[in-house]
């Protein structure tokens, strides 16, 4: 199993075409926000994980999404992954978060013990003149 893209999203929805092809729409992906609030807020984006189940995968694996700012750990999300060989899936993983001011998390993504799909989420301050 491996991941095939992650992204933060405002909506995720799915569609079934003819032949049961079937269509994941993914609205609103973005890799920053501004905010209009006073820091610190609370702060939750929601991450798309696209995951493929090759024929040479288990049916079964982990996927762990560790948050971090700079160094520091922030949230992680582990759940189970249970794809059917040759099949795609996605999964959505949504860390609530404090940031104390304006900044970059990282959402560090990986099945298993591979190596992590690093993606980075900004927050800014709407500037007020």
């Amino acid at each position: 199993m491996y991941i095939l893209a992650a992204v933060f999203v405002d909506d995720i929805s799915l569609r079934e075409l003819e032949g049961s092809v079937s269509r994941i729409d993914l609205t609103g992906v973005q890799f920053s926000a501004v905010v209009e609030d006073d820091f610190p807020i609370m702060f939750a984006p929601h991450l798309a994980i696209l995951v493929h189940s090759n024929d040479s995968s288990k049916d079964t694996s982990v996927l762990e999404v560790t948050y971090y700012r700079d160094d520091e750990q922030i949230a992680r999300n582990v759940q189970p992954l249970n794809i059917e060989t040759g099949k795609f899936a996605y999964r959505l993983v949504r860390a609530e978060m404090e940031f104390v001011e304006p900044g970059t998390i990282e959402a560090r993504c990986r099945i298993g013990e591979s190596d992590p799909l690093v993606v980075p989420y900004t927050l800014k301050a709407m500037n007020i003149n």
